[in-house]
């Protein structure tokens, strides 16, 4: 078949959605996977008639629910060319020693743990047909800390280098990895780590022009688009508003 087989998790919103628009081309098959239903309803009603679109109510902490999913997929959607790792989560921005421990455990089983059972369930099947992409979305939080950032960015440090070991396990192949590191960028994501708290979630990017879920997508579907011999390693972005802050100083007052 032409096209493209391409399975996004956390399609519901933000980067997933944004992708799975910029992917919805004819002869492309799209997998829409998100816990929350009505939003991949939603998106399957706006992009009918543009690609072949199956969606799968799916949450990535549920290993079972993973196999299940993947195991159950309609034949013309079991080939999958690109797994965009995509789900994941920040939760609240208290120092350790204050932080709730269900929220730790969130971050971990969706963004770390939700992504190895996505990968391991898909990728054999990329290295039986020796072709395939796996797009992994981390950030910026993975190789720079901030205050609060603790989990959050640990998972996505997670995230990048074992996007850098898949490489390794699959040198010999066909099949690429890349990781995708955004900054700042505005989308649900700050509404989520604040717990529906949209004032908190606004002073996030007030006074700034931050990325966009449609630049992300531009990006991800610039690395998918490259020769099948060129492998995009790793792609940080920031906007142009956003940078690497100075070295953190504690002074007592005298």
């Amino acid at each position: 078949m032409g096209g493209q087989t391409i399975f996004i998790t956390g399609a519901s919103s933000g980067f997933g959605a944004a992708c799975a628009r910029i992917f919805a081309q004819p002869g492309n098959r799209l997998v829409l996977t998100a816990r929350r239903v009505d939003p991949l309803l939603a998106l399957q009603a706006e992009l009918a008639g543009k690609a072949d679109i199956h969606i799968i109510p799916l949450d990535v902490r549920d290993r079972e629910a993973v196999r299940g999913a993947v195991e159950s997929l309609p034949e013309r959607f079991r080939e999958i060319d690109v797994l965009l790792n995509n789900a994941g989560l920040a939760l609240g921005l208290e120092p350790a020693h204050q932080v709730d421990l269900d929220d730790w455990e969130a971050m971990v089983d969706t963004n770390i743990k939700g992504l190895m059972y996505c990968t391991r369930l898909i990728l054999p099947g990329m290295v039986a047909r020796n072709r395939g992409h796996i797009v992994n979305i981390s950030s910026t939080a993975g190789a720079w800390p901030y205050p609060g950032g603790n989990v959050y960015g640990g998972s996505k440090a997670f995230v990048t280098q074992f996007s850098r070991n898949l490489r390794c396990d699959l040198l010999g192949t066909r099949v690429r990895v890349t990781c995708i590191q955004p900054g700042m960028a505005e989308t649900e994501f700050s509404r989520v780590r604040f717990k529906g708290d949209d004032g908190k979630a606004a002073q996030v990017y007030e006074g700034t022009e931050p990325l966009t879920a449609a630049d992300i997508a531009e990006t991800v579907q610039w690395v998918v688009n490259r020769p099948p011999h060129v492998n995009i390693n790793t792609l940080e972005l920031m906007s142009i508003d956003q940078a690497w802050g100075p070295f953190a100083i504690h002074r007592e007052k005298q």
